[in-house]
């Protein structure tokens, strides 16, 4: 049986001093939770939550990383330094990083290999435009970039990947893919991963679901066959609905 995991990813919000108070507020609504809790927040909160979780079943993540270990790269950090402070988890491919930064399949496999390299855990993100979606080519965008960003690893490190499906379409737009059709995206997925590295593996891979994942439909798409938890945007910004989020009873 797949655990759920969990995550909140807090994009560019929340100062250090807000962070401090949302741990602090969030810790006591989620420390029964069953599904494991994760928070990916900004690099300067990192520390300071960190700090704030130690002792909790809160686990902290980072929502980008360079793939090199040092370097002549400005403005960038890496694995090695994530890895330094504690970190135990990174976003890799996100959306955003893809649209707004160049990032490519390419730099989302080296990114994975350095996270494991790193020992750090990588949430791998994979999803389609509604262009895409509209002309019929979601499972075929969202199995390619699960294939190259999967390719080269070992069938232990892709057992140790986190993968995030999430429809471009339905990121803060409040469009949310029906239970339905989410679960099925995400079968198509795991069938990839078995096409390469066989079903044991695909069985064992973690899932999650994001896009507009909130408290009102969390129950519904966590409870299906496939999806493994979420990985959440906005919804997490707010320590109860998140908490709610977390405990799917929303």
């Amino acid at each position: 049986m797949r655990r759920k995991v969990i995550a909140g990813n807090w994009k560019m919000n929340m100062l250090p001093n807000e962070a401090i108070e949302y741990i602090q507020a969030f810790e006591p609504m989620v420390k029964d939770a069953e599904a494991e809790v994760i928070l990916c927040v900004p690099y300067v909160d990192l520390f300071y939550c960190l700090m704030n979780a130690q002792g909790t079943n809160i686990k902290i993540g980072a929502q980008n990383m360079h793939f090199a270990e040092n370097g002549a790269y400005t403005g960038e950090v890496s694995p090695k330094m994530l890895k330094s402070i504690g970190v135990e988890y990174v976003i890799i491919g996100h959306s955003e990083r893809r649209a707004y930064y160049g990032e490519t399949d390419e730099t989302v496999n080296k990114k994975i290999k350095a996270a494991f390299e790193n020992e750090l855990k990588p949430i791998v993100c994979v999803g389609e435009s509604l262009e895409e979606r509209e002309a019929g080519k979601t499972e075929e965008i969202i199995t390619n970039q699960t294939r190259l960003a999967l390719d080269g690893l070992t069938k232990e490190q892709v057992k140790g990947t986190i993968i995030a499906y999430e429809p471009i379409w339905a990121i803060g737009t409040g469009k949310t893919a029906t239970s339905e059709d989410a679960n099925n995206s995400i079968k198509a997925i795991r069938s990839e991963i078995a096409k390469i590295y066989g079903e044991d593996v695909s069985e064992e891979v973690i899932i999650q679901y994001g896009g507009s994942v909130k408290s009102s439909n969390a129950k519904e798409l966590f409870e299906t066959s496939d999806i493994d938890g979420g990985l959440v945007g906005g919804a997490s910004l707010k320590p109860e609905e998140f908490s709610k989020i977390v405990k799917y009873n929303g």
